[in-house]
Protein backbone atom coordinates (compact mmCIF):
# COMPACT_ATOMS: atom_id res chain seq x y z
CA UNK A 1 0.00 0.00 0.00
CA UNK A 2 1.18 3.52 -0.81
CA UNK A 3 2.23 5.08 2.52
CA UNK A 4 0.65 8.34 1.42
CA UNK A 5 -2.79 6.68 1.48
CA UNK A 6 -4.93 5.42 4.32
CA UNK A 7 -6.34 1.91 4.61
CA UNK A 8 -9.49 3.21 2.85
CA UNK A 9 -7.39 3.95 -0.27
CA UNK A 10 -7.56 7.71 0.27
CA UNK A 11 -4.73 10.17 0.67
CA UNK A 12 -3.91 10.73 4.32
CA UNK A 13 -3.28 14.48 3.96
CA UNK A 14 -3.31 17.32 1.47
CA UNK A 15 0.49 17.22 1.37
CA UNK A 16 0.31 13.56 0.37
CA UNK A 17 -2.40 14.34 -2.21
CA UNK A 18 -0.67 17.32 -3.88
CA UNK A 19 1.97 15.32 -5.83
CA UNK A 20 -0.89 13.24 -7.28
CA UNK A 21 -2.73 16.49 -8.11
CA UNK A 22 0.33 17.84 -9.95
CA UNK A 23 0.75 14.55 -11.80
CA UNK A 24 -2.86 14.84 -12.97
CA UNK A 25 -1.99 18.29 -14.38
CA UNK A 26 1.11 17.33 -16.37
CA UNK A 27 -0.23 18.92 -19.56
CA UNK A 28 0.87 22.55 -19.71
CA UNK A 29 -2.30 23.70 -21.49
CA UNK A 30 -4.43 22.06 -18.81
CA UNK A 31 -2.44 23.86 -16.09
CA UNK A 32 -2.79 27.17 -17.91
CA UNK A 33 -6.54 26.73 -18.25
CA UNK A 34 -6.74 25.96 -14.51
CA UNK A 35 -4.80 29.10 -13.64
CA UNK A 36 -7.03 31.25 -15.84
CA UNK A 37 -10.15 29.65 -14.37
CA UNK A 38 -8.92 30.21 -10.81
CA UNK A 39 -8.09 33.84 -11.63
CA UNK A 40 -11.64 34.29 -12.94
CA UNK A 41 -13.05 32.72 -9.76
CA UNK A 42 -11.08 35.24 -7.70
CA UNK A 43 -12.24 38.08 -9.96
CA UNK A 44 -15.87 36.94 -9.61
CA UNK A 45 -15.50 36.92 -5.83
CA UNK A 46 -14.05 40.44 -5.87
CA UNK A 47 -16.93 41.52 -8.16
CA UNK A 48 -19.37 40.07 -5.63
CA UNK A 49 -17.70 41.96 -2.78
CA UNK A 50 -17.84 45.20 -4.75
CA UNK A 51 -21.39 44.86 -6.09
CA UNK A 52 -23.06 42.55 -3.54
CA UNK A 53 -24.71 40.91 -6.56
CA UNK A 54 -25.18 37.21 -5.68
CA UNK A 55 -25.00 36.21 -9.35
CA UNK A 56 -21.22 36.53 -9.02
CA UNK A 57 -21.29 33.76 -6.41
CA UNK A 58 -23.13 31.53 -8.88
CA UNK A 59 -20.55 32.37 -11.54
CA UNK A 60 -17.65 31.21 -9.35
CA UNK A 61 -18.12 27.42 -9.58
CA UNK A 62 -19.22 27.68 -13.22
CA UNK A 63 -16.02 29.49 -14.13
CA UNK A 64 -13.75 27.35 -11.99
CA UNK A 65 -15.14 23.95 -12.90
CA UNK A 66 -15.87 24.94 -16.48
CA UNK A 67 -12.28 25.89 -17.21
CA UNK A 68 -10.81 23.00 -15.19
CA UNK A 69 -12.97 20.35 -16.83
CA UNK A 70 -12.19 21.62 -20.32
CA UNK A 71 -8.52 21.28 -19.41
CA UNK A 72 -8.97 17.72 -18.18
CA UNK A 73 -11.34 16.36 -20.81
CA UNK A 74 -9.76 17.96 -23.89
CA UNK A 75 -6.08 18.38 -23.05
CA UNK A 76 -5.09 16.20 -20.10
CA UNK A 77 -7.58 13.48 -21.13
CA UNK A 78 -8.16 12.27 -17.59
CA UNK A 79 -10.93 12.37 -15.01
CA UNK A 80 -10.75 15.40 -12.70
CA UNK A 81 -9.75 14.53 -9.14
CA UNK A 82 -12.65 16.74 -8.01
CA UNK A 83 -14.96 13.75 -8.24
CA UNK A 84 -13.04 11.81 -5.57
CA UNK A 85 -11.28 14.61 -3.65
CA UNK A 86 -13.46 17.75 -3.95
CA UNK A 87 -11.93 19.81 -1.13
CA UNK A 88 -8.32 18.83 -1.76
CA UNK A 89 -8.76 19.44 -5.49
CA UNK A 90 -10.05 22.94 -4.76
CA UNK A 91 -7.10 23.58 -2.45
CA UNK A 92 -4.82 22.16 -5.16
CA UNK A 93 -6.25 24.62 -7.70
CA UNK A 94 -5.46 27.55 -5.42
CA UNK A 95 -2.00 26.23 -4.59
CA UNK A 96 -1.26 25.68 -8.29
CA UNK A 97 -2.49 29.23 -8.97
CA UNK A 98 -0.30 30.64 -6.18
CA UNK A 99 2.78 28.71 -7.30
CA UNK A 100 2.24 29.97 -10.85
CA UNK A 101 1.70 33.66 -10.06
CA UNK A 102 4.67 33.68 -7.67
CA UNK A 103 6.94 32.09 -10.28
CA UNK A 104 7.49 28.79 -8.48
CA UNK A 105 5.76 26.86 -11.29
CA UNK A 106 6.00 27.66 -15.00
CA UNK A 107 2.93 29.05 -16.73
Amino acid sequence: MDERKTAGDRYASFEAFYPFYIHEHANRTCRRIHVVGTALVIAAFVAFLLTQNPWWLLAMPLLGYGFAWVGHFFFEKNRPATFKYPLWSLLGDFRLFWETVTGKRRF
